[in-house]
Order: structure tokens, then sequence, then C-alpha cells
């Protein structure tokens, strides 16, 4: 590896996770141009490219990858991605002490959990299970339209507010997909 090699990838290290990928700064990517440039960075920074390299180069080769990882991790991930940009605009979501504030969204989730529970004990609890999670997968895509919405209007209070409700949402699928699970194993033989 050579002192340009290297003065490019400590640089690369200090880009943000879009341009770290080469992605434009937005909620909305393109999946396929995220699986190609996360790829076309592993292969760069691959251990085997540096077998021969010296302590350094093959520290930076590793570090490079992490964050790579990491970056992939954060970009394929809509709430990850969205928190990601308001910290970008340096708007801090604390998600142990930020919670979500309307009165009617805290009480639709706590309907919508109601309606979980019921689930189990209805005479098909799959299907009834699927419907919850159809149900809570249209909330949740309609939250991450909010969310564009305000972000790319500037109003980003709002779009914090957006990002607070796509994380319980986000649990609520997680819950909806573990008692999908359940059901499943419970009903094999």
């Amino acid at each position: 590896m050579t002192e340009g090699d290297r003065a490019t990838l400590e640089l690369d290290l200090k880009q943000n996770h879009f341009e770290l990928l080469g992605l434009p700064q937005r909620f909305r990517i393109d999946p396929g141009a995220l699986s190609q440039a996360y790829r076309h960075m592993q292969s760069a920074l691959h251990p085997d490219r540096f077998a021969r390299a010296g302590d350094q180069a093959r520290r930076l080769a590793v570090q490079g990858a992490a964050q790579v990882n990491e970056a992939y991790a954060v970009l394929r991930d809509d709430g990850r991605r969205a928190r990601y940009l308001l910290e970008l605009h340096g708007v801090a979501v604390d998600e142990e002490r930020d919670t979500a504030q309307d009165p009617e969204f805290l009480m639709e989730q706590m309907e919508l959990r109601e309606a979980l529970e019921a689930a189990e004990q209805d005479p098909r609890p799959l299907e009834a299970v699927e419907r919850v999670r159809a149900d809570i997968g249209a909330r949740h895509k309609a939250l991450l339209q909010a969310f564009e919405q305000a972000f790319e209007a500037g109003d980003l209070a709002a779009a914090k507010a957006e990002v607070l409700k796509i994380r319980f949402f986000e649990r609520l699928r997680q819950e909806a997909t573990a008692l999908a699970e359940r059901l499943e194993d419970r009903d094999l033989p």
C-alpha cells in the first residue's frame, strides 16, 4: 500500500455513512445502490488486499471495514437511517429519555398491543396476528413517509417526533413477529 493509499483510506474513515458509501444524504435511498456500494467497499478493504502491507495499513483496513459494516447497517434500516440523518443535522435522539408525547398516538399503541394479545386467543391465531402485522406495517410505512416529508421540508422538530413514533412501531413489529413465531412453533407436531 502506498502513502497515497493510506491517506485515502484515512480520509474515508472521516466521512459520514452516506459519503463513505457514495450515496446522496437523504432519507430515500436505492437499496440496490446501497448493496453495490457496500460490496465494492468491502472488496476494497478485504484483508487479502493488505496481507503484505504494514501493520498500520492492515489496522486501517480493518477499521475501514468495520466502519463500512456500520454504515451499511445504519443506512439499510429505515429507522436507524432516519435517526442518523437527524444526528447529522445536530438533532440528538435519546431513545431512553425522549418519548412520543402525542396522546392519540399512545392510545393507538395500546390498542395495537391489545389486538396482538387478542390475536393469540383467536380461533385462527396466525391469521389474526398476520392481520395485526399488516396493520402495523401500513402504519409504520405512513410514519416513514411523514418523517421524510418533515425532514425534506426542514422541519427537524416534526421529523424527530416521527422518529420517536417510528421506534414504537419497530418494537411493535418485533413483538408481532415474535408472537407469530411462537404460534408457529406451538402448532408444530
